[in-house]
């Protein structure tokens, strides 16, 4: 359009000039010492025309002719480019269908002439690592970072993860902490830093994480506050294995205020407790912590605890019905505690309430063995065997009736009885 427009504009000229020779053609008239030259105008200017034209077109030949070396050079270079952007993305997808071989050959194959060359060797670095080929990994790692000498995090990551994968945690830790002088608030340095710190058990590190990871939001809230339990559990028994009893009550007042009256740091408190002996620790630590908020975990722990005054025990732990006197873990509880303190008949009161309430494997081993001390051995059968029905599906598969197990008790007891005659 635009050639179709500049031709009729020629056209035009050539008219308006065309018209105004026929009018008057006009003459030239050029003089130097003897000579002369005299011609038309039209002619002249035709002449001036086509003598412009040569020099203009001999012009632009030797400017073609001198630039022809650098415009092939470039369009080498475009050429080379295409076919190494071409080469990348074959070699990443066959990198994401698994052939590593295909994929390495294709990243390597004319990385220097891609416009990325980092990423071509970052992605063969992936390639080899799947291919446990960790001395080329490692060299095509040198290469992209020789390829981008600022990409010191980039690159670092790649490696750090790589030598995660291949479970090279002192290379990868090695790694991390060269990135971290690097980039300290890197986000993702600081979650490789966290996950690596769990694999290795290193939790005192990895407390010293937490503030960071939470001032940048590398984890959600919910996260990090089970990280922390987890950092505070593995301290805790960490502490409990030290032949320093006073370890473990410090590694117990290391912990956050707020996270000290979290249930699951003080149910592992009050076990560690429990093993070390401290029973009257363990049971003022539970009885102060329910004073603040109810927990199932702690009651059913607090029966367990075996403290120099069970009588105290008990009378703390009756406190708590006028909370929830429908508990059936509470009377659950009570009825152990009152059986340390061998009060039968109460200890049977609580645990047949807690049975009300809710049917318990446990609480009914614990009433079966109560029937038995009391020479109720009928009943505490069917109490073992109630216990019994709780874990299977069809219970009435393998259980024997209760005239079969009335005889299995009768049989196991006559050998009892001939010892004891035996003996007597």
């Amino acid at each position: 359009m635009r050639l179709l427009f500049f031709c009729l504009i020629a056209l035009g000229i050539a008219a308006f000039v065309a018209l105004g020779i026929r009018e008057d053609s006009g003459y030239v008239l050029i003089g130097y010492d003897v000579w002369t030259f005299e011609s038309s105008l039209a002619l002249f200017v035709l002449a001036l025309v086509i003598v412009f034209s040569a020099l203009y077109m001999a012009l632009r030949i030797f400017d073609n002719l001198l630039s022809a070396p650098e415009k092939m050079r470039s369009w080498s270079s475009r050429h080379s480019a295409k076919r190494a952007r071409k080469a990348l993305n074959r070699g990443l997808l066959e990198l994401s269908e698994g052939d590593w071989k295909g994929a390495e050959k294709h990243l390597l194959h004319l990385a220097d002439h891609s416009e990325t060359p980092m990423l071509n060797y970052l992605a063969a670095a992936r390639s080899a690592q799947q291919q446990q080929a960790y001395d080329r990994r490692d060299h095509y790692l040198q290469l992209a970072h020789a390829c981008m000498p600022t990409a010191d995090v980039a690159v670092g990551l790649t490696q750090a993860e790589l030598q995660m994968a291949h479970e090279q945690q002192e290379q990868a830790l090695a790694t991390l902490q060269h990135l971290r002088n690097i980039a300290p608030h890197h986000t993702q340095v600081l979650k490789l830093l966290k996950t690596l710190y769990e694999q290795l058990g290193d939790w005192n590190r990895l407390r010293e994480l937490l503030p960071e990871l939470r001032k940048r939001n590398v984890i959600g809230e919910d996260e990090l506050e089970a990280l922390g339990i987890n950092i505070y559990k593995a301290l805790l028994g960490q502490a409990a294995t030290d032949d320093d009893p006073a370890k473990l009550r410090q590694s117990w007042e290391e912990i956050p205020r707020k996270l000290q009256t979290h249930e699951e740091l003080v149910v592992c408190y009050v076990q560690h407790l429990m093993e070390r002996g401290h029973n009257d620790q363990a049971q003022e630590l539970v009885f102060n912590t329910m004073r603040k908020q109810w927990s199932e975990m702690l009651i059913e722990l607090y029966g367990h605890i075996e403290s120099s005054n069970p009588s105290k025990q008990l009378s703390a732990a009756e406190g708590w019905l006028s909370r929830k006197a429908d508990d059936a873990v509470l009377l659950l509880t009570l009825g152990r505690l009152c059986l340390r303190c061998k009060l039968w008949g109460k200890a049977r009161s609580y645990l047949e309430s807690s049975l009300n309430i809710c049917a318990s494997s446990t609480t009914y081993r614990e009433l079966g063995a109560l029937l038995e001390q009391l020479d109720e051995p009928t009943k505490a059968m069917e109490c073992y065997r109630a216990g019994l029905e709780l874990h299977v599906e069809d219970p009435t598969l393998d259980l024997p009736s209760p005239a079969e197990a009335e005889n299995e008790e009768t049989a196991a007891e006559e050998p009892a009885q001939q010892l004891e005659q035996k003996s007597a």
